[in-house]
C-alpha cells in the first residue's frame, strides 16, 4: 500500500507540474483493437476488447514485481496510472472555462468536462457546471484512484478502458458496457459522497442523500449514480452560502466552488490511504 501512495503522489505531482504530457494518453491502439474484433457482438468487446489488455497488464505487473527489488514493478504501477488518470487534465479544462473571453467560448469550454458521448449538450448553469464537475472527477480521478488502490496498475487499466467502452456509439454492446463501468464507479462514487460530507456541510449532504434515495426508491445498491450529481449541487450551495460573500446562482462561482470541494475530497482520500499506510493495514 505504501508503495501504491508514492506512486499516487508521482502521478499528481506529474499531472500537476506537466499537464502538457496529456497528450500520451492515446487510446488509439485500443479503438483499432476493437475494430479489428469486428462488428460489435453484445459482451465481446467488455470480455475480450477489455479483458485482453488487462489480462496482459496482469501479467507484466507479476513479472516485473520482482525484479530490481521491486522498482521495476513500481515504475510499471507509476506508468500505468498515469496512463489510466484522466484522460483529460480536470483542472485545465475548469481553468479554460474561467478564462474563456465571452459567454460563446465559455459554453464551447464547458463541454469537455462530460467528455466522450454526451447525449446532449451541457447548460452553462450552476448546477449543469456543478453536476458534470463531480462527474468529471469521478471518472477521471475517483474511480481509477480507487481501483488502483484496491487491485493495483490493472485495476487503474480495467477502470479506464470500461470508461472508454460505455462512451463509444456501439449500440449492440453499450447497455451491458454502460452496466459495466456503472458497477465500477459504485462504491467510488459513494466514497465519494462520503469524503464530500466531511469536506462540505455534513448535514446537508446527509439529507440530500436520504432525499435522493426516497425520491428514487430503487435500494441504496442500484446502479444509478444520481445521488452524486444531487449531493454535489447541495454541497456546493452549502459552500458559497457560509462563504455569504459570492452568488450561489453565478456559473463560475458554482464551478469554482466544486473544484475546491473535488480537491479538498481528494486530500482526505489520500489522507486516508497514508493512515492506512501508517497504521500497517495493508
Amino acid at each position: 500500500m505504501a508503495i501504491k501512495l508514492v506512486a499516487i503522489l508521482i502521478v499528481l505531482f506529474v499531472a500537476h507540474v506537466l499537464p502538457d504530457l496529456a497528450r500520451l494518453r492515446d487510446y488509439s491502439w485500443w479503438r483499432a483493437w476493437l475494430r479489428w474484433l469486428g462488428p460489435p457482438v453484445p459482451g465481446v468487446a467488455l470480455a475480450v476488447g477489455i479483458g485482453l489488455p488487462v489480462l496482459v497488464c496482469v501479467l507484466l505487473q507479476a513479472v516485473l514485481h520482482a525484479p530490481w527489488f521491486g522498482l521495476a514493478g513500481f515504475v510499471f504501477a507509476v506508468v500505468v496510472l498515469y496512463y489510466a488518470w484522466g484522460p483529460r487534465d480536470l483542472e485545465r479544462d475548469v481553468e479554460a472555462i474561467d478564462k474563456a473571453p465571452d459567454s460563446a467560448a465559455r459554453l464551447a469550454a464547458a463541454q469537455v468536462l462530460r467528455g466522450e458521448g454526451a447525449a446532449s449538450e451541457l447548460p452553462f448553469a450552476a448546477e449543469s457546471l456543478v453536476a458534470a464537475t463531480f462527474e468529471a472527477a469521478l471518472a477521471r480521478w475517483f474511480g481509477v484512484l480507487f481501483w488502483f488502490v484496491l487491485i493495483g496498475p490493472c485495476g487503474a487499466l480495467l477502470y479506464r478502458l470500461s470508461q472508454l467502452l460505455a462512451a463509444m456509439p456501439a449500440p449492440d454492446d453499450s447497455a451491458l458496457a454502460r452496466k459495466f463501468a456503472a458497477l465500477l464507479d459504485w462504491l467510488p462514487a459513494h466514497l465519494m459522497a462520503l469524503a464530500l460530507a466531511l469536506a462540505s456541510n455534513f448535514d446537508a449532504v446527509f439529507s440530500t442523500w436520504r432525499d435522493y434515495h426516497r425520491a428514487h426508491p430503487h435500494g441504496y445498491t442500484n446502479l444509478d449514480l444520481g445521488f452524486l450529481d444531487a449531493i454535489g449541487r447541495a454541497s456546493v450551495a452549502a459552500d458559497v452560502a457560509a462563504d455569504g460573500s459570492a452568488d450561489a446562482q453565478s456559473p463560475l462561482v458554482a464551478l469554482d466552488d466544486a473544484m475546491v470541494l473535488v480537491r479538498r475530497v481528494l486530500v482526505i482520500w489520500l489522507t486516508l490511504i497514508a493512515l492506512v499506510v501508517l497504521g500497517g493495514f495493508f
